[in-house]
């Protein structure tokens, strides 16, 4: 072997190749991304750093990307104020109930739809399916839920969202091709269950898309805050954490109320917005990486036909 090819070898293996294939529509490509997550993560940063300046530079127009008379009294407002602390330990046993029985139902729903011996499975399906892309309207549905004596209660941000046809269809495109028929009957063949090789076999086998899933309605219960302002009308206790950080975003004012008292003198109304933020962001940030690496493949699940 000449020397000239052993050298071109030695550069395919080493990735130095790679690089003189770099074209100007992958420059252009890297700018859009980059771009794109800048606009995600700068105003994020903006935040951050005006949560922890001083008010008096907040107030100048002076914080940018950077705390300025760095400190961190809107946080200690924030954490002394009852009513954000008790509504953020409520957020969080209404997110994992959320979350706990939207799985129980998604899962009850996708398994039996994903198998063949089911009869009139695709009936089913398209029955369940209907709510995804029709609904009766904001009005009959706020006069059921007063029916049904679910307004200023938590299981009324609770019961109507737990089933999502969308995290349904994910799940059963995901046990229809990722657990075979063969499992099933090798475990019948032994003498179990339904139940049984639901939990001992399909289960087991679907930690990806469980995660994934789980974190679609984390993510969204957490976040969500329409529903609570429609049905949450009369009980502080019930409102979440999402409805008081818009009511404070909502009017630059809004800390300066009789909600607020406790901590307005101690930050001023701009602070104390950027620190309630990042309060309420961070637990959803710190969550995140544990899932991510089974988030993508789950999206790639939903992108199958089922």
């Amino acid at each position: 072997m000449s020397k000239k090819r052993k050298k071109e070898m030695e550069s395919t293996n080493d990735g130095s190749r790679a690089i003189t294939k770099f074209k100007f529509s992958d420059f252009v490509i890297m700018l859009v991304l980059v771009i794109l997550c800048l606009t995600c993560v700068l105003p994020f940063i903006h935040l951050g750093a005006k949560s922890l300046s001083a008010d008096t530079y907040v107030v100048a127009k002076k914080v940018f990307l950077w705390p300025k008379g760095f400190t961190t009294t809107a946080y200690k407002a924030v954490f002394e104020d009852g009513r954000l602390v008790y509504s953020f330990g409520y957020s969080v046993v209404l997110t994992a109930i959320f979350t706990l029985l939207g799985m129980v139902v998604c899962t009850c729903a996708a398994y039996p739809l994903s198998r063949r011996r089911l009869k009139g499975r695709n009936v089913l399906s398209f029955v369940l399916m209907v709510p995804m892309y029709f609904s009766a309207g904001l009005i009959p549905t706020y006069v059921l839920m007063n029916d049904l004596n679910l307004i200023d209660n938590m299981w009324g941000l609770i019961l109507p969202l737990i089933f999502s046809p969308y995290n349904m269809l994910i799940m059963k495109s995901f046990l229809q091709s990722s657990i075979p028929d063969t499992l099933e009957e090798a475990a019948f063949l032994d003498g179990a269950t339904n139940f049984q090789v639901l939990g001992k076999v399909v289960l087991p086998l679907s930690k990806p898309i469980i995660a994934t899933l789980s974190l679609f309605y984390a993510v969204g219960r957490w976040n969500s805050y329409a529903d609570a302002k429609y049905y949450i009308r009369l009980k502080e206790k019930f409102k979440p954490i999402q409805l008081l950080l818009s009511e404070m975003v909502s009017t630059a004012s809004e800390a300066s109320s009789t909600a607020f008292e406790a901590v307005v003198n101690i930050a001023t109304p701009e602070v104390l917005q950027a620190a309630a933020i990042m309060f309420v962001t961070i637990p959803i940030i710190c969550v995140y990486p544990f899932v991510q690496k089974y988030f993508v493949k789950g999206v790639m699940i939903g992108a199958v036909k089922g």
